[in-house]
């Protein structure tokens, strides 16, 4: 791991860094001021920006790419080959498929999924997960089907399940997920 401030990193000594995968070496580079909680796994090719936070059992796959000031709660897993800005907050159990693509000042709700396969086990596709945009908030419990893009600054309410794409400063709610105009109450930028 490369670190150039190691004084202000706290990393649990049962966290791993640096899981090997079909013979690669190259160990991931983590910025100054991380803190990785117990049981977190971060594969190698991975690189990460400074004041990554984690979880307890986060885990973050290879070929992953994410901002500075980022939250990986516990038990969430980033399956890999996916970019992820800066000040974004995944919380506990979100998952995140790889080919996923997230913007800066994203917060993900608690059991949030994120898909990348149309058909489950039943047709060879290409793996395209969401791409959610700047500002967007993703409430607890939502499900977001492959290559579906999350506008900017819109807001999908908890337990809604996204079948389409959502322009940028809109609602969605329910399921499938309706579109309606963002309220006032929850216009404006992310507080993450």
């Amino acid at each position: 791991m490369s670190n150039t401030d190691k004084e202000d990193e706290h990393i649990h000594p049962e966290a791993t860094l640096g899981f090997e995968y079909a013979g690669n070496s190259t160990e991931p580079d983590i910025g100054s001021g991380a803190t990785i909680r117990s049981e977190t796994i971060i594969y190698n090719d991975v690189r990460i920006g400074n004041g990554f936070t984690t979880g307890h059992n986060a885990l973050v796959r290879e070929h992953t790419e994410i901002g500075d000031d980022v939250v990986v709660g516990t038990n969430t897993v980033i399956d890999g080959q996916s970019e992820i800005g800066s000040s974004v907050s995944m919380q506990t159990n979100v998952y995140v498929p790889s080919n996923t693509t997230i913007g800066d000042d994203v917060f993900l709700g608690p059991n949030a999924v994120l898909t990348n396969d149309p058909y489950p086990v039943r047709k060879d596709v290409t793996l395209v997960g969401p791409t959610v945009k700047d500002g967007a908030s993703i409430g607890a419990n939502a499900t977001i089907l492959p290559n579906v893009t999350i506008g900017e600054d819109a807001f999908i309410a908890a337990g809604a399940t996204v079948t389409k794409d959502v322009p940028p400063n809109t609602l969605a709610v329910g399921t499938p997920a309706e579109h309606e105009e963002l309220p006032e109450s929850l216009q404006g930028e992310n507080e993450i």
